[in-house]
């Protein structure tokens, strides 16, 4: 794997924010890990996540201006991510050009009815290309929400960054909630890292056990290929 996605999961597994187990998902299903960002908060590990989304955008080549988070995990995330990024490249003059301009926005969950109001905070998003940052897609449920937001603002939704990819089938179809969303809405959707670069971590890393379980999790639950 990518030394960043190494490094992501080993800030992963010391702030306990990937756990090996046994738990029952919001779905339903008993999932023999469970991924949690919110407890991805030390300076460290905020580093670490904020250079492994930064990989990602910057290798994917999508086109955008404004780095959106959605409420309220992808808040910080927003943030830390348009200040790394701007760190991997400003050394890079043709890297620089691209990203050094690159801001943020975010939404309320209520909108605000004085001061400067609305629901937006942060960089205005009219006419803009936004690239939405988020730690997990179960159902699309929460893209949806982000999306309609940036398109009453009248911009376009270029792409979407994820931590983790489940690669699990959603409860209605056979395809992941990542590829029912790139279909749906015709943008690319990408994560750091996937089930499989987990299941490739852990085989020099976890007992016996941990991997059976989670092979014959991804046997139950994997999502069809499209």
């Amino acid at each position: 794997m990518e030394s960043y996605k190494n490094t992501f999961l080993d800030s992963a597994v010391e702030s306990n924010a990937l756990k090996f187990g046994e738990f029952v998902l919001k779905s339903g299903r008993k999932s023999p890990y469970f991924f949690n960002l919110g407890l991805c908060c030390s300076g460290k590990i905020v580093s670490n996540l904020a250079e492994a989304y930064s990989q990602v955008i910057i290798n994917s080549n999508i086109e955008f201006d404004i780095v959106f988070g959605p409420a309220y995990k992808g808040i910080p995330l927003a943030a830390v991510v348009c200040s790394k990024l701007y760190d991997l490249t400003k050394n890079d003059p043709v890297l620089k050009e691209k990203y050094s301009k690159i801001a943020y926005s975010f939404n309320r969950k209520e909108k605000k009815d004085h001061g400067e109001g609305g629901i937006i905070v942060g960089a205005n998003l009219n006419n803009k290309r936004v690239l939405i940052i988020d730690d997990v897609m179960t159902a699309g449920t929460a893209f949806g929400e982000a999306y309609d937001i940036i398109q009453n603002e009248k911009s376009i939704v270029a792409g979407c960054v994820i931590a983790l990819d489940r690669e699990e089938k959603t409860p209605d179809s056979e395809f992941s909630a990542l590829q029912v969303v790139s279909e749906k809405y015709k943008i690319p959707v990408l994560s750091i890292v996937t089930l499989n670069d987990i299941i490739h971590y852990l085989s020099d890393k976890a007992d016996d056990e941990t991997k059976i379980a989670i092979e014959a999790y991804r046997t139950v639950y994997g999502a069809a290929k499209i």
